[in-house]
């Protein structure tokens, strides 16, 4: 029991490598994760709107890249996009393994925010849309002006949730290698553990990312129920019967 308390609860260990985490580790993860979410918000609502094409050309090419990028494992996708796109020449950031690390993960959020924002515009009445093409509206318009708006605010609890799995996929980054200040929460565990042979930096870790995602969940089911119930129809009070 001791070596178990000393393997990954040793008191020592998690203040020696708390501070670090605070101030470089969860301020990275929180602006990877903040990154590739607004990549993916603006990019899912595009990739949406070709999903929804009517035509097959509009749509193929939207289609195969959310299929590819909910398909791959993301560790993939971060060794792909951090280590491969170097390695074949192609150096966007320059060397800045960060910036290889957000747009890995934005990919990926991409992906899943299209789909969320498909499922959300079509959860809007089509008598919306048709409304407002009788109005003149040519049909962008009326999506990005009447549609869209709507079916954003039916996605928010889900996107909220989206945000939540970024903060998480960015641990997959500390494959790109990122320097100092650049690193997120887990990298900087993992190099403490590698060093000292003890788990106790990975549990601070642990206790870092609980500490965002569990309120954020908690968040998310809190606005998840208050839009539901938003969304009830108004209880009217049956009429009284006259008295004969």
């Amino acid at each position: 029991m001791h070596d178990f308390l000393r393997t990954f609860f040793d008191l020592h260990e998690i203040l020696q490598v708390l501070p670090t985490l605070l101030t470089e580790g969860l301020r990275n993860t929180l602006l990877i994760a903040a990154l590739a979410i607004a990549f993916g918000v603006v990019a899912g609502v595009l990739l949406a709107m070709l999903l929804l094409s009517r035509r097959r050309l509009v749509r193929l090419p939207a289609r195969l890249y959310v299929d590819v990028f909910r398909g791959l494992p993301a560790i993939v996708t971060v060794s792909l996009v951090g280590l491969g796109l170097p390695a074949a020449g192609i150096r966007p950031f320059g060397r800045e393994a960060l910036g290889y690390a957000v747009l890995a993960i934005a990919l990926i959020s991409a992906a899943y925010s299209a789909e969320i924002f498909r499922a959300g515009i079509q959860s809007v009445p089509r008598g919306q849309l048709h409304a407002a093409r009788s109005l003149g509206m040519p049909y962008l318009t009326a999506m990005r002006v009447v549609v869209v708006p709507q079916g954003v605010r039916n996605v928010l609890p889900a996107l909220a949730g989206q945000f939540i799995i970024d903060i998480k996929e960015s641990a997959l980054v500390y494959l790109l290698g990122l320097g100092l200040g650049q690193r997120e929460l887990y990298f900087i565990a993992q190099e403490r553990q590698a060093a000292t042979y003890n788990s106790s930096a990975l549990v601070a870790a642990g206790l870092c990312y609980l500490l965002l995602t569990i309120p954020l969940t908690y968040a998310v089911n809190l606005l998840d129920r208050r839009m539901r119930e938003g969304r009830r129809p108004p209880v009217t009070a049956a009429p009284a019967k006259a008295v004969a």
